[in-house]
Parts: structure tokens; C-alpha cells; sequence
């Protein structure tokens, strides 16, 4: 760990476009040059100096872990330990790898940011990494302003979601035998680069999110394409309403959309809007194009579907293996189509002799995730999982009422 040696120092600046080497060094010269550093080398920042300059766009724990992470970067292969300052060529390093590097350049920067002591990077420290790394996307796009119309709601203390997208995160590591780290006994085990560069290579968010923290904290004069992270909430005129969903839930279930999904959301159905009606659901959904259904049981619990087709009211099962059910409260997962069955989508109405309703996945009278034609009623059957997405019960309940949210 803290031997960054994969590029020198020269070729890693030739990773950059020249706007962004230029970027690069506006940035350091500007760090470089904070009264604070005024202790250190002419061609180094300090601690304080890099506080300063970010201010209040990340939390401070982000802030030193990144001057860690920094200051661990050892270009020429010859340092005993992290040096006191940061110079030009481990900064040009260190943002080349969080910037540009591939998976195993940025598990050596994610392993110089986790580690708390000189000795073995632990999974708790990995987990505990994960943790200020999410709180720190959503503190820096709600602090730039960057929520997209997505509100987040004041509360004390981080927000709840931070956690159970870290736990999400943090539950696609596995160890060198493939086994995944579940439970509490493997969080004292030792994490190595191999294990760090798996999980970045695996799980796409933790790039995006380490992106997001250098782009928006820094506040870089380069492009950064937001517009598939974050989805612009769109809501007709008048219609304003505060959404179970927050941005953290958002990013999770826009992540797994196909890419030309991902740009906007436009409200079609809500029951505090629409009123709490099977008719008016019907009457304002079929024919728009791919669609998210969420629900929020009686209990708290927030799950859902993606609908990859427009929908239609008729007796047959419809759409296509892009369809998935998701969940996001009280844990975040996403469920896939197994290949079992086509029975992706349904939604009928008016029939005697047949289910009355929507549903998605499994059959008639068990369904992965049903809305019932009586409004208010569903129902998650899985036993033990649903066969068309192979997803366990979403609702606390099998049969569960929803409340009037959308």
C-alpha cells in the first residue's frame, strides 16, 4: 500500500487532454500558493491549505482522507512513508488515478484513503471509506446545488439512505475465493489491492461517486456528465409534491436503466396528486414509454419496478428482460429477469374471469410485486423467490397496503 508506481509522473500527465493537464496545474498552483502552505516546500500544499481551498463542499472527513490518499502516493518508489506535504507529481498522480485510472489505479488510491494506520487495510476500514464516500456525493451535489430538482428532505444527523447504498456497496466486495463478505465476523479481515480492484471493476458506482467528489468538490473546469447520474425531476405545472425517493435512491435505480433512460423522470401517476384510484393510474400510464413504478408499504418499506415497455391494458403478460424489480428500503437491491418466463409486465382491467390490476413478474394471484384493482391493496409473493426476476418478498407483508405517496 501507498506505492502508486503503475505510471511515472511524466506519463501520467500524458493521460490528460491538455485542457485538463492545464486544469491540473491551475489547480495545484492555486493550492500551492494558499496562505496556509506557507510551511511547506514552495511546490506542495499542506492539509490546511487543501481544507481552505474546498471549504464546505465536502465533509472534512473526505477532505482528509483524500490529502491521505495523496500524500501515500509514492511516484518514484523510494519513499518510507507518507510524506508531510503534497508535491506537484503525487497530486498529478493521485488525480490521474481517481480521475482517468483503471480499476487497479484507483484500488490504490481507494486502499490510501481507507487505510487508518500503516499496517493492513481492514474491511471495516473499506466499509467506513464506502460510507463517507457516499454522504460525500450527496453532500457536495446538494451544497453545489446540483439535485436536479430532487429535494432533500433536513434532518439531523447523515441521512438514512447514505448508510443502505453504502451497505449496498460495500456487499459486491468479495474475497479472494469468491465468496462475498457477509456478516460482521469478516470486517476484521484483511483487505488487499486484488480484493479493492474486483469490487471498482464490479460495482461502477464507486468510480462515479469518486469522480463526482474530485469534479463538483474541486470544482473543476471540465465536463462532467451529471445528466445520467442524477435524473432531472420533471413534474407538470402545479403538481409539486415531496417524493419518497431521495437523490441517493434516485442515482441507485437510474444507475441500472438502460443509458437513453437516464436523462429525465417526467411524473406520470401520483396518489397525492392523481387521487388514490386504479382508473386513474390506468388512465394516465399506458402508452408513455418505459416507466418506474415505486410503492411505500404500511410498514415503511420502499420498493418497485421498472417497466422497459410502455404499458397497455390488456389480458396478456407484456414487456421485455430489461424489466426489473427493485427494492430501497430498508435495503437497496436490484432483481434481474432470470429467464424462467416472459411474464415481465401486466395490466388489465375491466375482466371478469382474470386478475384485475398491475403486476410484475411470477403469475396470476402471484405476483412479484401486484397493485390490485381494489386501490390501496397488493400483494409479494415469493417462495422463495420470484421466478421471472427471482426477487424475495419486496413488502414487509406478503399482502400489504400501500400508502397515498408516489
Amino acid at each position: 500500500m501507498g506505492n502508486s508506481r503503475s505510471r511515472s509522473g511524466q506519463n501520467v500527465c500524458s493521460q490528460f487532454l491538455p485542457a485538463e493537464r492545464a486544469e491540473m496545474e491551475r489547480l495545484f498552483a492555486t493550492l500551492s500558493s494558499e496562505k496556509s502552505s506557507s510551511s511547506t516546500s514552495p511546490r506542495s500544499f499542506s492539509l490546511k491549505a487543501l481544507k481552505s481551498h474546498i471549504g464546505e463542499a465536502l465533509p472534512p472527513e473526505m477532505v482528509t482522507r483524500l490529502y491521505n490518499g495523496m500524500r501515500r502516493v509514492d511516484p518514484a518508489g523510494k519513499a518510507k512513508g507518507p510524506s508531510e506535504s503534497i508535491s506537484q507529481e503525487q497530486f498529478t498522480v493521485s488525480m490521474s488515478h481517481l480521475l482517468k485510472g483503471n480499476s487497479e489505479e484507483k484500488s490504490l488510491m481507494i486502499l490510501n484513503m481507507s487505510s487508518v494506520t500503516e499496517g493492513p487495510v481492514k474491511a471495516r476500514d473499506v466499509q467506513k471509506f464506502t460510507e463517507d464516500l457516499v454522504g460525500s456525493v450527496v453532500h457536495v451535489l446538494n451544497h453545489r446545488q446540483e439535485l436536479r430538482g430532487w429535494t432533500q428532505k433536513k434532518a439531523s444527523g447523515p441521512p438514512p439512505r447514505v448508510q443502505v447504498l453504502a451497505a449496498q456497496l460495500f456487499s459486491e466486495m468479495k474475497l479472494a475465493d469468491g465468496k462475498k463478505l457477509l456478516g460482521p465476523q469478516w470486517l476484521d479481515c484483511d483487505c488487499d489491492q486484488a480484493m479493492i480492484e474486483d469490487w471498482v471493476f464490479r460495482t461502477h458506482l464507486v468510480a462515479t461517486f469518486l469522480s463526482v467528489v474530485i469534479h463538483r468538490g474541486f470544482l473543476l473546469r471540465l465536463s462532467l456528465g451529471l445528466t445520467t447520474l442524477v435524473p432531472k425531476r420533471q413534474v407538470d405545472q402545479g403538481q409539486e409534491f415531496e417524493s419518497v425517493l431521495d437523490v441517493l435512491s434516485v442515482i441507485f435505480v437510474n444507475s441500472h436503466l438502460p443509458r437513453e433512460q437516464r436523462h429525465r423522470w417526467h411524473l406520470l401517476f401520483s396518489t397525492e396528486l392523481h387521487g388514490h384510484s386504479f382508473a386513474q393510474l390506468c388512465g394516465r400510464i399506458p402508452h408513455r414509454g418505459p416507466c418506474v413504478a415505486l410503492l411505500e408499504d404500511h410498514d415503511g418499506y420502499v420498493f418497485g419496478g421498472f417497466a422497459s415497455c410502455s404499458w397497455e391494458i390488456k389480458p396478456q403478460f407484456q414487456g421485455d428482460d430489461k424489466c426489473f424489480l427493485f427494492s430501497i428500503s430498508p435495503n437497496m437491491a436490484v432483481h434481474t429477469c432470470t429467464g424462467y418466463n416472459n411474464h415481465y409486465m401486466y395490466l388489465n382491467h375491466g375482466q371478469q374471469t382474470i386478475p384485475n390490476g398491475l403486476g410484475m413478474g411470477g403469475q396470476h394471484n402471484y405476483f412479484g410485486l401486484w397493485i390490485d384493482v381494489d386501490f390501496g391493496k397488493g400483494h409479494s409473493k415469493a417462495k422463495p423467490t420470484c421466478t421471472t426476476y427471482n426477487s424475495p418478498q419486496l413488502s414487509a407483508k406478503e399482502d400489504f397496503r400501500f400508502e397515498e405517496k408516489p
